[in-house]
């Protein structure tokens, strides 16, 4: 009789495996669907999505179309429901093209932050000592500009984009995860898991990534969420200074800056974009909540 060998054993051990996943999946949707301001922090959240994503087909008009007879009368219609601004201007058009461009920016540069601010806080926490000395303080010197006056000076200096204000936020946010990631690092790096494997003879960098990292997701996921909603209202404040994404691409701040001499006769120009970013900022927050709570239960 010959013996079953590893590669035989494998499909039988990694069913159980992925059958624990799926139920523990299944047990966090389930605390999240029990979570009032989660479900409606998420569905807030999907509805943008939904909306920056089928922009192309729903938007009843394309969102640089200037209608020339809707000038002299801007307010809601039938024809323009949230009316129009001083352009001819569709503003439910703009604001659903205006999603998709938040919804890339504000994630990609939450994520950007997460991953540096992670590898900063692990070595940092880690590794201690004259290390974490240079890099805590490198974190204080950033942290000590004023933000808004550091947008305004590396957006003027290298240009407004969409790359670069995802590189402008991702620096600037990454040493506030480092801090977090490095206090959650100087408490995880004392727990038996580590010690087991640092005497099986794991490198430095699999205990950060696979032992450490993983611990410490809930906190970091909590921060990533409550964060998209913060850059959400950096982009709307760049885009009012007029150092946000350049026209005519739609951008809410934009909507409201371009609109600013007219808010006391048309208030509906600017009232429109600003309830959008206010709504976007609530149902993160309000994940951000959700997902809290989770973690204190799971």
């Amino acid at each position: 009789m010959t013996l079953p060998t590893t590669a035989d054993r494998l499909p039988a051990a990694s069913a159980p495996v992925r059958l624990g996943l799926a139920r523990a999946w299944a047990r966090r949707l389930g605390l999240l669907a029990e979570s009032k301001p989660a479900l409606i922090g998420t569905g807030i959240v999907l509805f943008w999505v939904l909306a920056a994503v089928l922009a192309p087909v729903i938007a009843p008009y394309p969102p640089n179309a200037n209608h020339l007879a809707a000038v002299a009368h801007p307010t809601p219609s039938a024809t323009h429901w949230l009316g129009t601004d001083h352009l001819g201007r569709d503003i439910l058009s703009r604001i659903m093209w205006g999603a998709r461009t938040v919804l890339t920016v504000a994630p990609l540069a939450v994520l950007g932050a997460a991953i540096l601010g992670s590898l900063l806080g692990l070595t940092a926490g880690y590794y201690r000592g004259w290390i974490d000395l240079v890099i805590v303080r490198a974190c204080d010197i950033v942290l000590s500009f004023p933000v808004i006056i550091l947008y305004m000076i590396i957006l003027a200096h290298f240009g407004s984009s969409a790359l670069n204000i995802i590189a402008v936020l991702t620096l600037t946010k990454a040493p506030i995860i480092t801090r977090i990631v490095r206090g959650l690092t100087i408490e995880l790096r004392e727990r038996e898991y580590v010690a087991a494997a640092k005497m099986r003879g794991e490198s430095p960098l699999y205990i950060m990534l696979v032992e450490i990292l993983p611990n410490a997701r809930g906190p970091l996921i909590v921060d990533m969420c409550l964060r998209t909603g913060y850059n959400v209202v950096i982009i709307g404040a760049l885009g009012f200074l007029g150092i946000g994404l350049p026209p005519p691409d739609p951008d809410w701040g934009g909507m409201v800056k371009d609109t600013y001499g007219m808010m006391s006769v048309w208030p509906h120009m600017a009232l429109f974009p600003c309830a959008a970013i206010s709504s976007l900022v609530i149902g993160f927050n309000l994940l951000a909540v959700g997902l809290r709570e989770i973690g204190l239960r799971d």
